[in-house]
Parts: C-alpha cells; sequence; structure tokens
C-alpha cells in the first residue's frame, strides 16, 4: 500500500481562545474529490474506525514538514476522532515562538485548509454513467496537517499521483463490474492440506 494525500478546505479549522488548542476536521465524509477527468474519489462514513481503534502513531505537521511537529497521538498532544462530519482533529501545539505564529495564522483566518496522509486498506469502484467513483472504506492515517497551499500531491515519488491512480484502474477493471470492492491487506497465504494431498494420493495408487 503506497502512501497518499488529500486536501480540503476545512469545514472547520479555528483556534479555542481559551486553551489554544487547534481544532478541525482532516477529513469530510461523503464530499466528492475530483481525482482527474471522469475520475472522483469520496471517504465514506466508518473508513477511520479500525484505523482509531489501534494504537496509531499520527503527527500533525505545519504544511507538511516533518520539521515542524505541532503534535502527536503518541504523545497526547494530538486528538484524532471520527464523528458523522468525517475525522476531528484537536492539536494541542507546543509553547514555542514558531507554534504562536502558526496559532495567529490560524486565528486570523490566513489557513484555513487541512490534508491527510494515508494508505487504503479498503475501497470500492463504482461506475456511473459518465465517470468512474471511488470509494475509501477503509485506511489508516499517519499524518495530519494545516496547509497553505491545497494541492494534490503528485511531486513526490513516495506517494501515489492522481494519474497513476486512474492508469492503475483502468488497466485492472476494464470490463469489469459496475462496483468492485478490493482489500488492499496482503492476505497470508493458506498452508496445504498435506491430508488431504495423501488421501489422493493413496486412491491414485488404489490403496
Amino acid at each position: 500500500m503506497k502512501k497518499e494525500r488529500r486536501y480540503i478546505v476545512a469545514k472547520e479549522l479555528r483556534v479555542d481562545t481559551e486553551d489554544k488548542k487547534i481544532r478541525g476536521y482532516a477529513a469530510v465524509f461523503d464530499e466528492e474529490t475530483q481525482l482527474g477527468p471522469g475520475y472522483y474519489e469520496v471517504v465514506r462514513p466508518g473508513a477511520f474506525a479500525a484505523c482509531l481503534d489501534t494504537a496509531i502513531d499520527c503527527r500533525a505537521l505545519w504544511n507538511h514538514n516533518a520539521d515542524l511537529v505541532m503534535g502527536r497521538t503518541k504523545s497526547g498532544t494530538l486528538t484524532l476522532t471520527e464523528d458523522d462530519e468525517g475525522l476531528r482533529i484537536e492539536i494541542n501545539p507546543p509553547d514555542t515562538e514558531t507554534a504562536r505564529h502558526w496559532v495567529e495564522s490560524i486565528s486570523r483566518g490566513d489557513v484555513d485548509q487541512m490534508s491527510f496522509g494515508f494508505k487504503a486498506r479498503k475501497e470500492a469502484w463504482v461506475k456511473r454513467e459518465d465517470s468512474e467513483l471511488r470509494e475509501l472504506l477503509e485506511v489508516d492515517v499517519f499524518d495530519v496537517s494545516p496547509v497553505t497551499y491545497p494541492a494534490y500531491d503528485g511531486t513526490s515519488v513516495a506517494y501515489r499521483s492522481a494519474d497513476e491512480i486512474i492508469n492503475e484502474r483502468r488497466a485492472a477493471t476494464e470490463h469489469k463490474p459496475e462496483a468492485t470492492i478490493t482489500n488492499l491487506d496482503p492476505q497470508p497465504e493458506h498452508e496445504p492440506d498435506l491430508g488431504r494431498q495423501l488421501d489422493i494420493l493413496e486412491l491414485s495408487r488404489g490403496i
């Protein structure tokens, strides 16, 4: 599973005036994003549930810069929850001069977009009359980030580009049913049934 990023104009991104925590949504359910001509994507409710049930180690970064860590789930300075709207975040930024700049930029509305990095574990493709829709059904989140410029990140080889997703879809599902669900988790191979193999061998020998 390759890493991917999505960007949204935040449904809510604000700073609480009392505790200075940053709250908002890194992902919103049931809102379609266009990947390219004729190809769309949507995050479905419940997509983050399995991930959040485990002890994930997710970071909040400023503009996806790994040198600018705003919070982390492992340390308790980043909280992720799934509600009816989407993936809700709460960041308790550090008490530093740089972090105060972040808080001020969000408070003023200069930064009002969010992004989240993820790996898709389960997805579905739905063919429509004039387009195809990729539904993200189960994902693992590894970072969330307030961003200055929201854009599809196709510049890094570490992430799947929109063209890559579309080309994979075209190559793999041409003449397939109208809706297909794919579990992207590698499944362990089944152990061979040695007892059954011996029975078959004995029958073939007339034993």
